[in-house]
């Protein structure tokens, strides 16, 4: 496991012993003996699951501090301005998705940004609480507050339109499904009310001598009258619906003898 970068910047024993060997954690803040040390998070990439610490110390004296010595007001604004860019580029995908996978794909690192962006708020507003005379804190806060604020309308609003599509998807292939159904019914009353003429037209229709060649004409249309007679019976029969099968009682609500 890789350790924690050790900054040059001098800190009091009391905040050296709050920070863990390996990484800085979580973003937080730690406050001892009149210095402020801010640990934030760099927008996160993909799953989020690589965090990437950006830290700033707050001396007595009210200097700002990034990563060491360097000036921590700009590099603090700087982060900001980062978690908003990457809000407008989301932002943008947002409007542009066109099919249920766009929006899948905004929504796997829309997830972490909306994370990291609220912890930030949160983290900022403690050093806000701990520090209350800094007016920088003040307006890096509230600006906090709106990045924060439009990942989480952003996430909802993907997450709705995603739910929509898929419902939107669901519906139609139903609606397909039913349409299928009727049409299958039509083809299955079609079938029931021409089998029994087709089977003996195709008696009838064989080249042997069955005896029948020679009979009066009015027994064909007797033979046909039979078949039609038979195929509205049959599609009596098809069209009739199962009737449901009623369950059993339990034994133990049936009364004794």
């Amino acid at each position: 496991m890789p350790r924690r970068i050790d900054y040059d910047w001098e800190l009091p024993p009391a905040m050296q012993q709050r920070l863990g060997g390996s990484t800085y954690g979580a973003q937080r803040i730690i406050h001892e003996q009149d210095h402020l040390m801010v640990i934030l998070h760099e927008p996160p990439s993909g799953t989020g699951a690589e965090r990437k610490p950006v830290v700033f110390l707050r001396k007595p004296d009210g200097a700002w501090l990034h990563k060491g010595n360097n000036p921590g007001e700009r590099a603090l604004a700087k982060l900001l301005e980062s978690y908003r860019v990457a809000f407008s580029t989301f932002e943008i995908r947002h409007q542009a998705a066109e099919t249920s996978e766009d929006l899948f794909q905004i929504l796997g690192p829309l997830i972490p940004l909306t994370r990291a962006a609220r912890n930030m708020q949160d983290t900022l507003q403690a050093a806000r609480d701990a520090v209350k005379d800094d007016l920088m804190l003040i307006d890096q806060r509230d600006l906090a507050v709106e990045i924060a604020r439009g990942f989480e309308l952003l996430l909802a609003d993907t997450r709705m339109s995603l739910d929509y599509r898929l419902a939107r998807a669901a519906e139609a292939q139903a609606h397909s499904a039913i349409e299928m159904s009727r049409a299958q019914h039509k083809l299955n009353t079609i079938a029931a009310l021409t089998f029994p003429l087709m089977a003996i037209g195709a008696a009838f229709g064989m080249n042997l001598h069955s005896g029948v060649e020679n009979l009066p004409s009015w027994v064909y249309w007797l033979v046909f009258a039979a078949g039609i007679c038979l195929g509205v019976m049959l599609r009596g029969w098809v069209k009739t619906p199962a009737e449901p099968s009623v369950p059993a009682k339990p034994a133990s609500t049936l009364k004794k003898k």
